[in-house]
């Protein structure tokens, strides 16, 4: 199992830069991917970034905006945003995938807040 804690959630005006972090419980070497997801209020949770494997994915609405990062001595993974937009308030959450024999287990962190208004 891992578990994960999230931060740097908050309230910014639009245009304006966050950087959220998840530290995990176990190292993340051990850990096939790991990403961040968000819900808007009255919307399904979508993803926003994942990283596997050096590779990197972001939803089209996001990239060249957000950027997602692994610090592996920390054990964390960090998500910058840059030019926020109103549409971008949401909870946010950090999400681990651990391959198991022959399926994937997946962790989610508590969610953070992230408000972008005026």
């Amino acid at each position: 199992q891992v578990q994960l804690v999230e931060s740097g959630g908050g309230l910014v005006q639009p245009g304006g830069s966050l950087r959220l972090s998840c530290a995990s419980s176990r190292d993340i070497f051990s850990i096939n991917a790991m990403g961040w997801h968000r819900q808007a209020p009255g919307k399904q949770r979508e993803l926003v970034a994942i990283t596997s494997g050096g590779t990197t994915e972001y939803a089209d609405s996001v990239k060249d905006r957000f950027t997602i990062s692994t610090d592996n001595a920390k054990n964390t993974v960090y998500l910058q945003m840059n030019s926020l937009e109103p549409e971008d308030t949401a909870v946010y959450y950090c999400l681990a995938r651990i391959a198991g024999i022959g399926t994937y287990y997946y962790y989610w962190g508590q969610g953070t807040q992230v408000t972008v208004s005026s």
